[in-house]
Parts: structure tokens; sequence; C-alpha cells
């Protein structure tokens, strides 16, 4: 059985070639269709330089023509790169900058941000324009592209080649490019299809969005799956039901952010969800409380919770329906996040990487065939995470004697609020810079929307005082929004130190989380 994505493609191609693959607003295109314009789209990345090895970056909101650019770029043996549109302009420049892009494909929304890119980042010669209206003078139209309806000559990239770069957040305040290969993207589908219980010409609301590996595993899975995808720009709570009810969709994913927004919605109940059988939910902390209002809310619908990450492409954990248990001792199960895949090792080991006693907590560890080779340019990071071939989460966890997995916290500082990572230290190293600012530390404190927001501690320099608006403008000119302090403590006395002299923030977190 092959591995190669775009074989797996070329398979449902030929064995359902009339059935909806891909939907988009007013536009699908059938198996056979969404099969050709990849070779199509690949061909013509190959007239326009593209070769094998190179990376193919897409910055656009969700479309169509973003699930074609997930597989074209492998049947020339190129790299696709979906790059997070919420990013800065210095930190897209980063980014760019590190996976050094020969095309970049972008939409109306980004254009502008595309542009910069060009003009900043030598790697970048050719703009594709994805939209429905004509192309700019400075860009070439995907479609005007594959109704060229070139052939590449160029070889697909092989089983164990990378497919895709997904950029995570690093913990130096730098962009990690995670290079996932067929193989991992494959044994990821072919563990996860038959626990979610996806079933041929299932319909699936991809509603995140595609530059994170949760939406982009959705993509990848879809051939093997044999799901027709209905794809949404991006998350919006009226839309997301009109759409469940105008397809008819039968599963779709939620980060708890999400899930809150939607049973929160006053015109939820406007809405027929009736053909919804099956919601996957994870990415953030998911209160219980939650977990329980959705299986109120949505009666007979069967719930599924993942634990995963980028380098792991991306599931882990799996607790499937039957273990979720609202009332006596079962209820317990809620807490976790399931037990590990069946091609996954899992283990808990202290700070030295020794195994813990079952029960005990310490930083979750596993191997297998789904997780990273590496990081893209970042030998001393890849060492770090992977030693001896088990990768190091950072997570903080304990496993109990059924094998259930429970999230005790995170050994690294990460903070995630509405399933989106933040790093302290790169609203630090920014926050640090602005004049009124003498020291500040970046803390996960408790959301009621968010599950967690960003909060800086800081010790103001001599004569300054405290503006919280202006000191969030200041960041949000540098950062992603949602990366940006949400509220300040001013402190007076020293930070907390170690004894090493690094900043406790265990001890800055107390007062919020107690």
């Amino acid at each position: 059985m092959t591995t190669r994505l775009v074989d797996q493609l070329r398979d449902v191609a030929q064995e359902m070639p009339d059935e909806k693959a891909v939907t988009f607003e007013h536009v699908s295109t059938t198996w056979r269709e969404e099969f050709d314009r990849c070779r199509y789209l690949a061909g013509a990345l190959e007239s326009l330089g593209a070769t094998t090895g190179d990376r193919i970056a897409v910055l656009s909101l969700n479309t169509h023509w973003q699930y074609t650019c997930y597989f074209a770029p492998s049947l020339i043996g190129g790299i696709f790169v979906p790059v997070n549109y919420r990013l800065s302009e210095r930190e897209l420049c980063e980014l760019i900058d590190d996976c050094t892009p020969r095309i970049l494909v972008t939409d109306r929304q980004h254009l502008e941000q595309a542009r910069l890119i060009k003009r900043k980042c030598d790697s970048v010669e050719t703009l594709i324009y994805s939209g429905f209206d004509e192309a700019p003078d400075d860009t070439v139209h995907i479609e005007q592209l594959i109704a060229q309806q070139t052939i590449a000559s160029a070889e697909s990239s092989a089983d164990d080649d990378t497919v895709v770069l997904f950029y995570t957040s690093g913990t130096t305040g730098r962009p990690k490019g995670v290079r996932l290969t067929h193989n991992n993207i494959t044994a990821n589908s072919r563990g996860v299809i038959p626990r979610y219980g996806l079933r041929g010409k299932d319909v699936s609301l991809l509603n995140g969005p595609m530059f994170h590996t949760a939406g982009g595993a959705r993509v990848y899975m879809s051939p093997l799956a044999r799901t027709h995808t209905v794809v949404m720009a991006r998350f919006e709570v009226v839309e997301f039901l009109e759409l469940i009810e105008k397809h008819r969709v039968t599963i779709t994913q939620f980060v708890p952010t999400m899930l809150q927004m939607i049973l929160d919605h006053p015109r939820f109940s406007d809405f027929d969800t009736s053909s919804v059988r099956r919601i996957t939910y994870g990415s953030a902390p998911t209160p219980l409380a939650l977990a329980k209002r959705v299986m109120h809310e949505f009666p007979g619908v069967e719930l599924m919770q993942a634990y995963g990450m980028t380098e792991t492409s991306p599931v882990i954990t799996i607790l499937d329906p039957v273990e979720h248990i609202l009332e006596g001792d079962g209820a317990r199960l809620l807490e976790s996040v399931g037990r590990s895949m069946p091609y996954v090792d899992l283990k808990i080991c202290d700070e030295a990487g020794a195994e813990v006693p079952q029960g005990d907590t310490g930083e979750i560890v596993l191997r297998g065939p789904n997780v990273t080779h590496g990081y893209w340019n970042r030998p001393d990071e890849t060492r770090a995470a992977i030693k001896d071939g088990w990768f190091h989460t950072g997570d903080a966890g304990w496993i109990d004697k059924a094998g259930y997995l429970f999230i005790a916290g995170r050994t690294k500082d990460m903070i995630i609020s509405g399933g989106e990572n933040v790093y302290p230290i790169e609203t630090e190293n920014v926050l640090s810079t602005h004049p009124a600012v003498d020291q500040c530390a970046v803390i996960g404190v408790p959301d009621e929307k968010w599950g967690e927001a960003v909060h800086a501690v800081v010790i103001l320099a001599d004569g300054a005082k405290p503006d919280e608006q202006e000191l969030i403008g200041f960041c949000r000119d540098r950062l992603a929004h949602y990366k940006c302090p949400r509220s300040f403590s001013w402190r007076t006395e020293p930070m907390p130190l170690s004894a090493t002299n690094k900043v406790l923030k265990s001890e800055l977190r107390k007062p919020f989380w107690d």
C-alpha cells in the first residue's frame, strides 16, 4: 500500500472519479478533477522554475486552491509551506527567509503582505494569485496556470522525503519549520481514519486554519478516507451552522473556544445540525464542564478528543466516544486525553530522561512512524527534541494503570490561547524593548473564552507610568495579535528568581491559578 500522498489521490480519482472531493463557496470539484488540477498545477510550478526540493508557500485564507496546493508540489519533488497569515510582517519575513520559497501563492486579503514579502525576501520570484476575481498585474492567476494543462517532467518525492513544512513558534522566539514526510502523514492518516470512524462519502467541514497541522492533516487524510471536504475560509458561527445544514455535514472538528462560541450563539437552535454524527475536539485544554455541555447540546453525536502536536503529524492519543462518560466512576476519563495510537510508544520521563514509575508526573516522551525527522535548518533544536529516537514533547503528564494519559501542565511555558500556541519569550522579546519597561515576564492566566490569556508582569522603568493600551499597541505593531498581552500586572518588587537566577513563572502564576 502506497504512502505517497499523490498516489493516494490518484487511487481515489480512479476508484470514484465523479464523487465530490472538495467544495468551497460555489465551487465543487470531483476526485478526477482534483487529481488533474494537482497534476497541472505541478507542471505549471515547474514551468515557473520550481524543481526538486524547492519550497512552495501559501499565504491565504482557507480555499479549495490551498487544498490543491497541499498535494501539487510533491509531484515535482517540492515541499509545501502553509503560512500563518496572522503573523506580523516581521514574523512573516523571518519565516520566508528561513524556508526560502521561490513561489508564493496568496489571495486578495493578503496581497499587500505578499508584495511586501517579495520586496524584502530575496528568494521569492513569483506571486500566484488565488481568487474568484482577476489577478493583479504583478501576479499570475492560479486558474490560468492550471488551464495550461502542463505535465511536469520531474519525479514525485519519495515516501521518506519531506512533503510539508508546518511552522510552529520556537522557544527561542524564532519560527521552526517541522519537516513531515509522506510516511509521517500516512501513518497518522491510517491510524486516525478508523479511530475517527470516517466512512466513504462522509462530508467533513474544515473550519480551522489550514496553516495548522490539525487542518492540514484533515486535507491529507481525505483521499484515503474518501471524504468530501467542505472548506470554510475562516471560522464564523452562523456560516458554520449554515454550511452544516446546506451540505449535510457528518463530521467536523473544533478547538474548545469554537465549541463555546457555537453553544453560546443566540441562533444556535435555528439550524438543522442533525446530520452531524461525530465531533472531534482538542488543540487546547478543554474544561470538563464544556465537554459535558456539548454532550447535552448535541444528543446522539459521538465525541472524540485528540491530543497531538505538529511534530507528531499530529495525533498521539485519542479518547473514544465510548469513553465520554458523564456520570459515575467512568466520568474521570473526561479529564484525560485518552490512550496512545497503536503505533505510538509513549512514556513519562524525569528531567534526566529516565522513565518514572506508573502514575508519577513527568515529561511526555514518545516515538513512532508519525514523528518528524526534525526541524528545517535547526540541527541543534532537532537534537534537543529527539534523543535516541524518542521525541520529547515539553508537555508534562502521567499515565494511569489502564494506559490513559492525563496532561498535568507544560514543562515549557507555552500558553495555549484559543487553540493558538504562544511562547512567552516571543512576547517578552518585543515588550522588553519598550522604553517604559524595565523587566517583564509573560504568563498564561485563566480565561473563560480563550482557555488561557496572555498576561504580562511588568516592572516599569524609573519615572514611567502604567499604560496598558500603549503597551498593547506597541506589541500589536510587532507581533500577531494573539501573542500580545491582554492584561498586565505592575510590580515594584524584584521578580521571584530561582537559584540559577531564572524568573520563577510558577510563582507569578500562582495568584491567578490558585
